[in-house]
């Protein structure tokens, strides 16, 4: 997928870049795979604001994507590639052979017309998913549970894969894209080839109204608040904050905030 540059016919056009869209094949979505989600704004139920800076942005429909890949041992064909506004990747819709649509995660270079299959028989080829234990060494991977059955939890960002790396009793060893080596359960599904839109890391949104259509407000500098409500607030006149960067709550930037003891254990290597 290529990046397009725009004339610039205004300030908010002449940084900006977006991706040619030759490789849709289909505008609207499959009605029946839809689903229409109310907004939130960031808010939980107790109505605060629990993830900062969310709100306004297009109306947009949730796509069901079919993360479990669970119709073992029959043949999916690729009837479409879409737009999915909800996320990174784009996705591609499959009618099976029983007649059933779902919609899945675009793989990279997957056509309309290919086919598709899922189950520990399938072929090891780009856009299948099969069991961690049928699946080569040094293959890369994307959509990988981390409980059997649960569906795929991790990789599934645009232009990211993750590489098998090892066996060894009933785990197996995935490299993370962050450098991140973790073990997984060999039974445990994974989908073979690369995310598609590789180029979107590319992408120069070019204006702040682009990012407002995504539903992204403004980043207020912790700074320019008043004592109250940040660390770095007030001041007479501009302050340069008078102590190291923090968040809203004091904590130090840098510092390590992962506390999930359960699953240290299958941390091989850390990122860092």
């Amino acid at each position: 997928m290529a990046i397009k540059k725009h004339k610039p016919t205004s300030p908010g056009r002449r940084f900006q870049t977006t991706l040619t869209k030759d490789v849709f094949t289909e505008k609207e979505p499959h009605e029946p795979l839809t689903i229409t989600l109310k907004k939130h704004g960031g808010r939980n139920n107790e109505g605060r604001v629990t993830a900062w800076h969310r709100g306004g942005g297009n109306k947009i429909k949730y796509r069901v994507i079919d993360f479990k890949r669970d119709k073992f041992g029959i043949p999916a064909q690729v009837v479409s590639i879409e737009y999915d506004p909800n996320r990174s990747a784009h996705i591609a819709l499959l009618k099976y052979a029983d007649g059933e649509y779902r919609y899945i995660l675009a793989p990279q270079d997957i056509k309309v017309g290919d086919t598709l299959m899922s189950g520990p028989d399938a072929e090891i080829k780009v856009g299948n998913a099969l069991p961690l234990e049928a699946i080569p060494l040094g293959t890369m991977l994307h959509n990988i549970e981390l409980s059997p059955g649960q569906g795929g939890k991790i990789v599934r960002a645009a232009g990211m894969s993750a590489q098998l790396v090892a066996k060894e009793s009933k785990y197996a060893q995935i490299k993370l894209p962050s450098g991140e080596v973790r073990r997984i359960l060999l039974r445990c599904m994974a989908t073979v080839g690369q995310v598609g839109n590789t180029d979107h890391e590319n992408i120069s949104y070019g204006k702040a109204g682009r990012i407002r259509h995504l539903g992204r407000r403004p980043i207020v500098r912790g700074v320019a608040m008043n004592p109250i409500d940040h660390p770095l607030g007030g001041g007479e006149g501009r302050s340069s904050g008078g102590r190291p960067a923090c968040t809203p709550w004091g904590k130090p930037e840098g510092v390590k905030t992962r506390k999930n003891k359960k699953t240290d254990k299958f941390i091989v290597t850390k990122r860092k």
